[in-house]
């Protein structure tokens, strides 16, 4: 069990959206939160109502994409407020243009805030946790990274979300000893300004900052059509009770449990069929005498 009330967590991405939500929730049950963001006002605004509201926050600006960010974001967050033990890597941008239509920094930009802000971020507090014995990171992928053929014309995103997941069960096994858990978080649904806002998070080194909406594909906007979609204070209990529970997973939306079915059990379990079946008729190669060193004699 990871107990929340008593700890310091930071939320990144936490002056909007999902961020903000999982912010209220933490502060509701009793941590002291660092809301990092990379339009400090915002990161403000969540801060001052948590405050408000008799609970304990601090703004800190970050961009999760710069790696000195980061560690100025950690040093500050160590100044006002302690070692961190809870953290949920949540920024993140999205895009729904095809591969071949973005350009080099399009590509880049979506990779780096997705995948490498989560593991940067994650890379600044481990040493925290690890001395404390004890710790749980968030990270916020998606189910477009859980079921990656889901949503079409999603393919960057797709893989660094999927890359999160992978992140953080590998890095779970590497912390057991330390008692440091890990969760990825998969949004099914949740409401939030990422379509109309998301350009406005874009650093300067990816292009800088735009005003225009996220283009959505028909393709993608039909399966968004079908879905339900939470609001994020809804959402945010269901996120703690995974963390509290050390859940590998939290999701929002059980129904989509047959997306996952139909992904895993009948494509990848398929695959599967198709190895044994060849084997069945060509045999099953020799192993290598050397293991994984392959040797040419």
């Amino acid at each position: 069990m990871t107990d929340i009330a008593g700890r310091t967590a930071v939320v990144t991405g936490g002056g909007s959206g999902i961020g903000e939500g999982l912010a209220k929730e933490l502060a509701r049950e009793g941590a002291q939160v660092a809301i990092a963001d990379i339009i400090l006002e915002n990161a403000q605004r969540v801060a001052d109502e948590i405050n408000a509201s008799n609970g304990k926050a601090i703004a800190v600006q970050c961009d999760v994409c710069d790696r000195d960010s980061i560690y100025a974001m950690r040093d500050k967050v160590h100044e006002e407020l302690g070692p961190v033990t809870l953290l949920f890597a949540n920024a993140g941008a999205t895009s729904f243009d095809a591969l071949m239509d973005m350009s080099d920094d399009d590509v880049d930009w979506i990779l780096t805030v997705n995948l490498h802000g989560v593991m940067n971020t994650t890379r600044a507090f481990l040493p925290d946790m690890m001395e404390a014995k004890g710790g749980h990171i968030c990270a916020t992928a998606s189910m477009a990274g859980l079921l990656p053929g889901w949503i079409p014309v999603h393919v960057p995103y797709s893989a660094a979300k999927m890359g999160i997941i992978g992140l953080m069960m590998n890095l779970a096994i590497e912390m057991e000893e330390y008692n440091v858990h890990t969760t990825s978080y998969c949004p099914g649904g949740v409401a939030t300004g990422m379509k109309a806002n998301n350009a406005r998070y874009r650093p300067d080194r990816f292009g800088g900052p735009g005003e225009g909406e996220v283009f959505v594909s028909e393709e993608s906007a039909a399966v968004a059509a079908s879905q339900a979609f939470f609001r994020p204070e809804a959402i945010a209990p269901m996120v703690l009770d995974a963390v509290r529970n050390d859940r590998a997973f939290a999701f929002d939306h059980p129904e989509q449990r047959v997306h996952f079915r139909e992904t895993y059990s009948k494509i990848v379990e398929a695959c599967y069929d198709a190895t044994e079946e060849w084997e069945e008729q060509h045999g099953r190669p020799d192993a290598n005498p050397h293991g994984p060193m392959l040797v040419r004699e």
